[in-house]
């Protein structure tokens, strides 16, 4: 089967179940019960699919001067890949609870470390249940494979670069943050303990790139989407940010699916940018 690289919908992945060189990860999480997501994994989940942790498999631990989810280390992340059976050869396939957020962060992850051979399952584990496909308890059971990373470094942006780049106007970023237009304004932070924004960013929430159902709008329509928040800038441009580097993911997987890829990933986000006082902050709308 032809190797699929942003989505792939219910039937597409139900007929892929019974291939070798297809491996199904579970990445369904709560920010605010992080054992949720593995105990609805044992609860039920799409036949063969190992649990993929936000927390312990897309992240590495916290440190000083991180944010919330520093990219977990490519060694770790390829063992683990390694363990769950993927190599060169394998189409990965990823999905969450429904709308993809933490799922485009396993895909964004992958395509860092060169695999680009992964979708995410569109509507996610709600648009499996809702088709009436099987569910199991049982655990995934593939060989151990060896996967080898292979850094795509013009792929991120950490905060150095960006602070000098937002100084830099010849630079021409465009930094976009994923966050609800509330947190980024700074009325409603939930989760950091500085409200605002980076100064320079503009706002386009994640939520925008799905419908009312969880799955990604269509190509044609995002693509009218990503021109707007673009502003004339090339895909190539853009910078994107969120609280901790996750649903930042899912707008670079929107722009991808749009035939507008090119844009970098600021891992440590909003949650890092504030780990320093002496660092601007803006509040009000984009």
């Amino acid at each position: 089967m032809e190797p699929l690289a942003t989505l792939i919908d219910v039937a597409g992945l139900a007929a892929r179940l019974d291939d070798p060189d297809c491996a199904v990860l579970d990445c369904r999480f709560d920010l605010v019960r992080p054992a949720w997501g593995r105990e609805a994994w044992a609860a039920g989940h799409v036949p063969g699919a190992f649990y993929c942790d936000l927390d312990h498999d897309l992240a590495a631990a916290v440190g000083p001067s991180t944010g919330r989810h520093p990219l977990p280390s490519p060694d770790a992340f390829a063992a683990r890949a390694g363990a769950w059976g993927i190599d060169e050869r394998v189409q990965v396939v990823v999905y969450d609870q429904g709308n993809g957020m933490y799922a485009a962060r396993a895909w964004w992850l992958f395509r860092w470390l060169g695999h680009r051979a992964v979708a995410v399952l569109d509507g996610g584990f709600a648009a499996w249940t809702a088709a009436a496909q099987p569910v199991t308890t049982a655990a995934g059971d593939r060989a151990a494979r060896r996967f080898v990373a292979r850094i795509d470094r013009s792929a991120t942006v950490d905060t150095d670069a960006l602070a000098t780049g937002l100084r830099d106007a010849a630079a021409g970023l465009r930094l976009v943050d994923a966050r609800g237009a509330d947190r980024f304004a700074g009325q409603n932070e939930t989760i950091d303990p500085i409200a605002g924004h980076v100064p320079g960013a503009v706002n386009h929430p994640f939520v925008r790139n799905v419908d009312a159902t969880g799955r990604l709008r269509p190509a044609d329509e995002l693509r009218a989407q990503w021109l707007q928040t673009l502003g004339g800038a090339a895909p190539t441009a853009l910078v994107a940010m969120c609280g901790s580097g996750v649903s930042a993911c899912h707008n670079l997987l929107a722009l991808e699916h749009a035939g507008l890829g090119g844009g970098r990933l600021y891992p440590g986000s909003w949650s890092e940018w504030i780990r320093d006082p002496s660092r601007p902050v803006a509040t009000g709308p984009a």
